[in-house]
């Protein structure tokens, strides 16, 4: 699997910013993160692992990337393959991801599910192995 570098992200627009307004909201120990146990790294690796093969099947078929809906704003946020790599890995290294910007206009058609692509996989296994 090739990696994806972390600049890829687009950079924070508040970074160094005196009057960023999240600083107000910052609370002490805002900054620890608490490490990953074993079993939390070892998913990570799964999905990483899974969301390259669903790229290799689904990419050539116009799919641009994930969708997810988020359970704190109640919106779909769609991930573009190389973006959602990129916060994976970043997750993986350093405990948390950065924020991002949302996908610009983002045609909801161009975008499925984790739950699809898994679906996919699993039939695309399961014709292979019938030959």
């Amino acid at each position: 699997m090739q990696a994806v570098p972390h600049d890829v992200l687009p950079p924070d627009p508040f970074a160094d910013d005196p009057d960023d307004p999240a600083r107000d909201l910052a609370e002490p120990g805002d900054d620890l993160v608490e490490p990953m146990d074993s079993q939390a790294r070892t998913e990570l690796l799964a999905d990483l692992s899974d969301l390259a093969v669903y790229q290799a099947l689904l990419e050539p078929r116009g799919v641009r990337g994930i969708v997810v809906d988020c359970g704190e704003c109640d919106q779909p946020h769609y991930h573009d393959w190389h973006l959602l790599r990129a916060s994976l890995e970043q997750l993986l290294a350093d405990g948390r991801m950065r924020p991002h910007e949302p996908a610009f206009d983002p045609d909801p058609a161009d975008y499925v599910s984790w739950d699809y692509c898994r679906g996919f996989a699993d039939g695309v296994t399961a014709t292979e192995s019938a030959y």
